[in-house]
């Protein structure tokens, strides 16, 4: 898959690790690095008349300084916008990163991203937004919003990058997971990491053919991929795999098997997401 590496930075403790990601995928793709801030619609200023009812010369002396204070607010948003942008590229072309784009936009995050995902690889962003040390038990909302909404893989960072040698593929038999297998088989990214077909739940004649497929997709692209089954339950099971071996990546699918856990990504990978400690990148 061609196109370029889409990094959101908010300016959070998770913007580093997403730069570092960015870096690392742009290393083993060649793929140039996009990065992006958005200002949200919450960040612009209001248009909000709080002049009431004062009266006479004085109704006017005040709206033209609540003015001035909107439009000074607005450049100091734009301002810290682009010093975030600034900064995150210094990382980036620190990591030997050659193709670097900023781009400031305006409005919301999932509708920006759509208006730019077509030419992208791969989307990264952080576990959490700036309130990441207040809400370590949940995921940012833009998150969520962002990975149903987009087409295109969606890498959540951990907190810190950390170089990738072994990557986890959470297999469950659905077309999102046989769609992960086929695109680690693609992928430059993958190439010379050790690879890892794992499905929890019960060992029946279905899920060992699965297996067998997903690792046979892997051979023929040159990666040797062990398999195995582990028992008990996907959310608890596979983030117990991750912490006991040590995996430096997980990849699953984003969504769940009803539709009514699609909108909430999917519970497996909702829980995945939000106590993993490593990288997860999610395929629709």
């Amino acid at each position: 898959m061609t196109g370029k590496i889409i990094a959101l930075v908010d300016g959070s403790i998770y913007s580093e690790s997403v730069c570092g990601h960015s870096a690392w995928i742009s290393g083993r793709t060649g793929a140039p690095v996009e990065l992006i801030h958005v200002l949200g619609r919450r960040e612009a200023p209001e248009n909000q008349d709080l002049s009431g009812s004062i009266r006479l010369g004085a109704r006017t002396a005040l709206l033209e300084e609540l003015a001035e204070l909107d439009a000074q607010r607005a450049r100091l948003v734009a301002h810290r916008g682009r010093a975030i942008l600034e900064d995150a590229r210094a990382i980036v072309d620190k990591a030997g990163v050659n193709e670097i784009t900023t781009r400031l936009r305006h409005g919301d995050i999932v509708e920006s991203i759509a208006e730019v995902e077509d030419d992208a690889r791969v989307i990264v962003i952080g576990k959490r937004g700036e309130a990441a040390d207040f809400a370590k038990g949940h995921l940012g909302s833009n998150l969520e919003r962002l990975v149903r909404a987009a087409h295109r893989p969606v890498l959540v960072a951990s907190r810190a990058f950390k170089p990738i040698e072994t990557v986890l593929v959470a297999y469950d038999g659905r077309r999102s997971a046989m769609k992960a297998v086929d695109h680690i088989a693609r992928s430059p990214l993958f190439a010379g990491l050790t690879v890892t077909v794992a499905t929890v739940g019960a060992e029946t004649p279905e899920t060992l053919k699965g297996l067998a497929d997903a690792a046979a997709l892997l051979g023929a692209a040159g990666i040797s991929a062990e398999t195995r089954i582990v028992p008990g339950q996907p959310e608890t099971e596979l983030g117990k795999l991750v912490e006991d071996e040590g995996f430096g990546m997980v990849v699953m699918g984003a969504f769940g098997h009803s539709r009514i856990r699609s909108l909430i990504i999917g519970s497996t990978t909702t829980e995945m997401i939000r106590s993993c400690k490593v990288p997860i990148l999610l395929m629709r």
